[in-house]
Protein backbone atom coordinates (compact mmCIF):
# COMPACT_ATOMS: atom_id res chain seq x y z
CA UNK A 1 0.00 0.00 0.00
CA UNK A 2 2.62 2.19 0.71
CA UNK A 3 6.01 1.49 -1.32
CA UNK A 4 4.34 -0.36 -4.77
CA UNK A 5 5.90 2.25 -7.30
CA UNK A 6 9.29 4.26 -7.69
CA UNK A 7 9.27 7.80 -9.41
CA UNK A 8 12.00 7.52 -11.47
CA UNK A 9 12.79 10.86 -11.45
CA UNK A 10 12.07 11.95 -7.69
CA UNK A 11 13.39 8.41 -6.60
CA UNK A 12 10.45 8.81 -4.16
CA UNK A 13 8.63 4.90 -3.53
CA UNK A 14 4.34 5.52 -3.17
CA UNK A 15 1.94 2.94 -3.21
CA UNK A 16 -1.99 2.42 -3.98
CA UNK A 17 -2.59 4.43 -0.80
CA UNK A 18 -2.11 7.91 -2.27
CA UNK A 19 -3.40 6.76 -5.75
CA UNK A 20 -6.71 5.46 -4.36
CA UNK A 21 -6.79 8.82 -2.35
CA UNK A 22 -7.20 10.88 -5.42
CA UNK A 23 -10.83 8.89 -5.73
CA UNK A 24 -12.85 11.14 -4.03
CA UNK A 25 -14.47 9.58 -0.84
CA UNK A 26 -14.44 6.49 -1.49
CA UNK A 27 -10.36 6.18 -2.20
CA UNK A 28 -9.45 6.92 1.15
CA UNK A 29 -12.18 4.40 2.76
CA UNK A 30 -10.81 1.67 1.11
CA UNK A 31 -7.41 3.02 1.62
CA UNK A 32 -7.74 2.78 5.37
CA UNK A 33 -10.16 -0.03 5.12
CA UNK A 34 -7.11 -2.52 4.32
CA UNK A 35 -4.73 -0.22 6.57
CA UNK A 36 -7.48 -1.69 9.57
CA UNK A 37 -6.70 -5.38 8.71
CA UNK A 38 -3.28 -5.12 9.13
CA UNK A 39 -4.33 -3.88 12.97
CA UNK A 40 -6.73 -7.04 12.67
CA UNK A 41 -3.69 -9.42 12.04
CA UNK A 42 -1.23 -7.28 14.88
CA UNK A 43 -4.03 -7.98 17.46
CA UNK A 44 -3.96 -11.66 16.28
CA UNK A 45 0.05 -11.38 17.46
CA UNK A 46 -1.39 -9.77 21.08
CA UNK A 47 0.85 -7.13 20.75
CA UNK A 48 0.27 -4.77 23.98
CA UNK A 49 -2.21 -2.16 23.88
CA UNK A 50 0.32 0.95 23.62
CA UNK A 51 1.68 -0.56 20.33
CA UNK A 52 -1.88 -1.37 19.02
CA UNK A 53 -2.96 2.32 19.93
CA UNK A 54 0.28 3.60 18.23
CA UNK A 55 -1.12 1.86 15.11
CA UNK A 56 -4.09 2.70 15.00
CA UNK A 57 -2.93 6.37 15.56
CA UNK A 58 -0.46 5.95 12.69
CA UNK A 59 -4.37 4.83 10.52
CA UNK A 60 -6.67 8.02 11.73
CA UNK A 61 -3.93 10.23 11.31
CA UNK A 62 -3.39 9.25 7.76
CA UNK A 63 -7.32 8.79 7.52
CA UNK A 64 -7.87 12.10 8.51
CA UNK A 65 -5.30 14.18 6.57
CA UNK A 66 -6.27 12.46 3.52
CA UNK A 67 -9.68 13.35 3.16
CA UNK A 68 -7.93 16.98 2.36
CA UNK A 69 -7.83 17.25 -1.19
CA UNK A 70 -4.04 16.99 -2.92
CA UNK A 71 -2.74 17.59 0.56
CA UNK A 72 -3.98 14.83 1.92
CA UNK A 73 -2.41 12.47 -1.24
CA UNK A 74 1.00 13.88 -0.66
CA UNK A 75 1.00 12.87 3.09
CA UNK A 76 -0.74 9.90 2.19
CA UNK A 77 2.57 9.25 -0.13
CA UNK A 78 5.15 10.54 2.62
CA UNK A 79 3.54 9.65 5.77
CA UNK A 80 3.74 5.93 4.91
CA UNK A 81 1.35 4.38 8.27
CA UNK A 82 1.33 0.85 6.80
CA UNK A 83 5.29 0.94 6.60
CA UNK A 84 5.72 2.30 10.27
CA UNK A 85 3.08 0.20 11.49
CA UNK A 86 5.13 -2.97 9.97
CA UNK A 87 7.73 -1.72 11.68
CA UNK A 88 6.17 -1.61 14.95
CA UNK A 89 5.21 -5.03 14.54
CA UNK A 90 8.59 -6.51 13.52
CA UNK A 91 9.99 -4.47 16.44
CA UNK A 92 7.76 -5.95 18.74
CA UNK A 93 8.25 -9.81 17.27
CA UNK A 94 12.06 -9.49 17.35
CA UNK A 95 11.94 -8.53 21.09
CA UNK A 96 9.48 -11.05 21.50
CA UNK A 97 11.97 -14.07 19.69
CA UNK A 98 13.35 -14.92 22.54
CA UNK A 99 9.96 -15.69 24.48
CA UNK A 100 8.93 -17.69 21.46
CA UNK A 101 11.47 -19.86 21.42
CA UNK A 102 11.42 -20.59 24.81
CA UNK A 103 7.85 -21.66 24.79
CA UNK A 104 8.69 -23.99 21.66
CA UNK A 105 6.85 -27.49 22.62
CA UNK A 106 7.35 -28.57 19.43
CA UNK A 107 10.97 -28.50 19.00
CA UNK A 108 10.33 -26.57 15.60
CA UNK A 109 13.98 -24.75 15.82
CA UNK A 110 15.46 -27.98 15.18
CA UNK A 111 13.94 -27.39 11.57
CA UNK A 112 16.04 -25.01 9.25
CA UNK A 113 15.96 -24.93 5.67
CA UNK A 114 13.21 -27.63 5.42
CA UNK A 115 16.02 -30.42 7.13
CA UNK A 116 15.66 -31.89 10.19
CA UNK A 117 18.71 -30.99 12.46
CA UNK A 118 18.63 -33.53 15.55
Amino acid sequence: MDTAFKIPVLGIKVGWDPVLGLVPGLGDLIATAVSAYVIVLAARFRLPRGILAQMVFNIGLEAVVGTVPLVGDLFDAFYKSNVRNLKLLEAYLQCESTELEDADDLNLSSVRDGEVYT
